[in-house]
């Protein structure tokens, strides 16, 4: 694989990451969707839905626009990648098995855990890329 293939993939997905997350935490938190866990109608819901206090959703938001600001802010600063880009893959990958594991408890069919999937396999492919490659 070619750098700059590398480093267009990366830069893609950092975009997707990004974008993905204000849509969902900051755009579409108070509409239902066909991915909302449990029946929900909002983000407010989905949470209750899934046995979690309120608050929690607050703090789970306020980790995933960081983490979007984050992927933003390494794409015009690569260097920035390993000191707090990568940590922020991370906690995103581990959110995204929450997420993903949320939505089992809940016995959601399997199409409304394919967001939280796609973000998990993104955030994956770029902690690959970019740790072996980069």
């Amino acid at each position: 694989m070619s750098e700059l293939t590398i480093i267009w993939t990366v830069s893609l997905l950092q975009v997707l990451i990004a974008l993905g997350l204000v849509n969902v935490w900051l755009v579409r938190a108070g509409h239902a969707t066909k991915y909302r866990g449990g029946g929900a109608q909002n983000m407010k819901e989905e949470f209750t839905a899934y046995g979690l206090p309120v608050w929690f959703m607050y703090v789970i938001g306020f980790f995933k626009i960081v983490i979007a600001l984050v992927m933003l802010l390494t794409l015009f600063i690569p260097p920035l990648m390993y000191p707090i880009g990568f940590p922020a893959l991370i906690l995103l990958s581990v959110l995204m098995l929450g997420a993903i594991s949320m939505h089992i408890k809940v016995k959601d069919p399997l199409v409304k855990a394919l967001p939280a999937v796609s973000m998990l396999v993104m955030a994956l492919t770029i902690l690959y890329l970019v740790n072996f490659f980069g």
